[in-house]
């Protein structure tokens, strides 16, 4: 099954970007391969886990938005809720993340391709991270309503595929089934 798919290093050249390249020095240094699944609750920190603890990527989102805000997207800012106050990191560069929503828009509407295996692979990574993470109705927000109910029509359709289908017919995709299976459990 997709969900037990394990994670083989194909090549540890660096990536240039810190986080990743932490990743693949923890997806080398495994004694044996782990799943996907691992993989994903090692590398967000939700692991309890005493004997994989070393392969934890330590404070994620606060380097995430580090990375982010020292790219020019996110800024970051101190927020006062009456009784402490706490950093956030709203969006600055409202191009770049309207680029983003564009794309997803278009590849759901004028440049619907209607077969997953022939959409581009990061793309559908994008469908697929921002329906885990809760933001993929924003996405589709302002469009008009006939558009956004074909918008949301195929991307439930996209996304109720069967990921063990969807990954045996994958060629290079497979991962990224593999990852809606594991968000989907």
């Amino acid at each position: 099954s997709t969900l037990s798919f394990q994670v083989l290093l194909k090549s540890d050249a660096p990536t240039g970007d810190v986080l990743l390249d932490e990743t693949l020095r923890h997806i080398k240094a495994t004694e044996s391969a782990e799943t996907v699944q691992t993989w994903i609750e090692l590398l967000t920190g939700e692991t309890w886990n005493p004997f994989k603890l070393q392969y934890q990527l330590r404070n994620v989102r606060e380097r995430l938005a580090k990375a982010l805000v020292e790219k020019g997207i996110l800024t970051t800012e101190k927020q006062n809720f009456l009784l402490f106050d706490m950093t956030t990191h709203p969006v600055s560069n409202a191009t770049e993340k309207q680029r983003l929503v564009k794309k997803l828009q278009e590849s759901m509407l004028e440049r619907w391709v209607n077969d997953p295996h022939r959409m581009e692979r990061r793309t559908l990574a994008l469908l697929v991270l921002a329906h885990s993470s809760d933001v993929l109705e924003n996405v589709f927000a302002n469009l008009a309503d006939d558009k956004y109910d074909v918008a949301m029509n195929r991307t439930k359709d996209l996304l109720d595929m069967d990921p063990e289908v969807e990954a045996a017919k994958a060629k290079g995709a497979e991962m990224i089934w593999a990852v809606l299976a594991a968000f989907n459990k």
